[in-house]
Order: C-alpha cells, then sequence, then structure tokens
C-alpha cells in the first residue's frame, strides 16, 4: 500500500502535493504546550480524521465527505464526555455551531489533534478551514484561501498527515 502524502506548515504556507498554500495559523503562533483557548497552532504531527462541507453552498469534494447539518456541533467543553468530539444540538456544554452564518465552516478537514481521547484542556477544533482574510489568525487552526482549501480537500484522505514544526 502507497503511503499517503503528507502535508508540512512552513513560516511560507502549507506544502502539499508538490504546492505551496498561503495560510493563516494560530493568533498567537505555534506552540508545543497547546491549552484551550491560547489562540495557538499546536505544533506536532497530527492526521486529517474527517472532511465536512455545508450541502447548500458547495458540492461535495470528495465522497468520503459528510454533509454538515443545522444540528452538527463540536464540543470545546473540558470537563464533558463529548469534549474535543463531533456532537449534535442541543448540547447545554460550551460548543461551536459547524453550520455557521459565516462561510469559515464551509467545508472543515478534521484533525486527530487531541482526539479521540481528548485529555480535558489540550485544544480542541483544531481544523483546517477557510480563512477570514490573508494573515486573519485562527484560534488554533489552519485557515485557507477558499479555492485552495477545496484543492487541498478534493486530494487529502484519512490519515494524510499534518506536521507543524515549532519554530
Amino acid at each position: 500500500m502507497r503511503a499517503l502524502a503528507g502535508m508540512r506548515l512552513t513560516p511560507t504556507g502549507l506544502l502539499f502535493l508538490g504546492r505551496r498554500f498561503p495560510c493563516s495559523i494560530g493568533k498567537t503562533g505555534i506552540t508545543a504546550t497547546k491549552r484551550e483557548g491560547d489562540g495557538a497552532t499546536p505544533a506536532g504531527v497530527w492526521r486529517v480524521t474527517g472532511l465536512w462541507y455545508r450541502p447548500d453552498r458547495l458540492a461535495r469534494p470528495a465522497a468520503w465527505a459528510r454533509a454538515i447539518g443545522p444540528d452538527d456541533l463540536w464540543c470545546d467543553a473540558p470537563g464533558h464526555p463529548a469534549y474535543n468530539h463531533h456532537a449534535r444540538a442541543p448540547l447545554a456544554a460550551s460548543h461551536e455551531r459547524l453550520r455557521r452564518a459565516d462561510p469559515l465552516y464551509d467545508l472543515i478537514l478534521t484533525t486527530d489533534w487531541n482526539w479521540p481521547d481528548a485529555e480535558p484542556g489540550r485544544g480542541s477544533a483544531i481544523f483546517l478551514h477557510q480563512w477570514r482574510r490573508p494573515g486573519y489568525g485562527t484560534e488554533g487552526c489552519i485557515a485557507f484561501a477558499r479555492r485552495d482549501l477545496i484543492w487541498i480537500a478534493r486530494r487529502a484522505r484519512p490519515g494524510t498527515r499534518i506536521i507543524v514544526d515549532q519554530p
């Protein structure tokens, strides 16, 4: 079986399949000691675990993509059993809605950062998603221009590595 091509975050963008994509990272940079709410992108080797898309806004990018519905959430409450996992509404614990009014989560690649056995407070919802604008920092995710994210999503597979070196 052929090894999956990996992604590598560099100071000049994300490298994947011979292309370099401009991206935004956590507003406080990269850290080896990721904590919930620190605004940093965690250093390490992650893997792609899922691909979610808004079917009312985009065509399905790959056969394995899952549609985002109105009740799809991601739990970010460190003390909750669903911490750093997909959840469904209603959920009383702190969470992010995957179906947002803005386009940031129209297409999401989920990762195995602190997943599936989430350690409370170590960080949640570290995704690859659309950016607000170039250079606008995220809460820890890696964000891209829409067209670049679609290109990446069409070629990534479950298990694709994402390498984030500490600067």
